[in-house]
């Protein structure tokens, strides 16, 4: 009886799972098989020919390539902003709780917001950024326009709208070690750098570890920013993986393509989640 009990508990959560994940990623897989059908012409199975022309798609190669950059330039500053923030607001400092506000008011901000309050930054000649410039007697800049400066204006932004959502994982997690530990470290003549080195770094570890996953979904999920900021350009120098899938699904209608690209992307984060675990999970300290 104790097992129909369960059962009829895990019942709802199942149902929510299977059809809000297992169902839509098995049935994306099937259509990454199957060609692009219209009212004229239906829909056939062609077997791997999408896996093929994406391998051949030179978009393809860019948008992947950009999209590592992305992730490389938003996933190590993001944490490392994150923590120091969050040892800055715990201490004890004059406006503390004002200042833990202002480091979190980014992250409550809605995307599309975020992206209008940037995109009057990065305008040129008369944006923020190049007025500041300008005192200086530094000429404007098309931020947004050069392809060689796009991707890390983008970069840019989205460290600054998520530092702050996840410096409140580090700060509930320094919050909750035992202040013994430091006044041991004191007792043995260990500075504060020596201390968070060999102490406090390592019981962070599994916040790390939470936060990172975070970061590495985050770094591939993002289309409102480049839909209000640059449409992926110019020549698709900030398009990213997921914005080339909404693009090709909505704006060419070619969903069975589409289909090939997320199967992709999802292979793509299912092996670094597997690297994640795998070769950070030996190094995490569960007390």
């Amino acid at each position: 009886m104790k097992h129909v009990y369960g059962w009829l508990l895990l019942t709802p959560a199942a149902i929510l799972l299977i059809g809000f994940t297992h169902y839509p990623t098995l049935r994306t897989i099937g259509e990454s098989f199957f060609s692009r059908g219209s009212s004229l012409r239906p829909s056939r199975f062609i077997g791997l020919d999408n896996y093929r022309a994406m391998f051949d798609d030179p978009i393809f190669w860019k948008v992947l390539t950009n999209n590592l950059w992305f992730a490389l330039g938003t996933i190590p500053t993001s944490i490392i902003l994150a923590l120091t923030m969050a040892l800055l607001v715990n201490r004890a400092l004059p406006g503390r709780a004002l200042v833990r506000m202002a480091f979190f008011t980014p992250t409550i901000l809605p995307m599309i917001a975020v992206a209008n309050i940037w995109l009057f930054f990065y305008t040129p000649d008369i944006g923020l950024i190049d007025q500041i410039l300008s005192l200086v007697g530094i000429s404007g800049h098309n931020w947004l326009g050069d392809p060689a400066t796009v991707l890390g204006a983008i970069i840019v932004m989205t460290i600054w709208k998520e530092a702050g959502f996840f410096m409140i994982f580090y700060l509930a997690a320094l919050q909750h070690l035992p202040p013994e530990l430091r006044e041991a470290s004191r007792l043995e003549g260990a500075g504060r750098w020596h201390h968070f080195r060999r102490v406090t770094f390592p019981l962070l570890m599994p916040t790390t570890l939470f936060v990172l996953i975070n970061a590495v979904i985050n770094s591939f999920k993002l289309v409102d920013h480049l839909f209000i900021l640059t449409k992926g350009g110019p020549n698709n120098a900030s398009n990213l993986l997921l914005y080339y899938i909404f693009e090709t699904a909505f704006s060419y209608f070619d969903t069975n393509f589409a289909a090939t690209l997320t199967v992709a992307l999802l292979f793509l984060l299912a092996l670094m989640a597997l690297a994640q675990f795998y070769l950070l999970d030996k190094r995490v300290h569960y007390r």
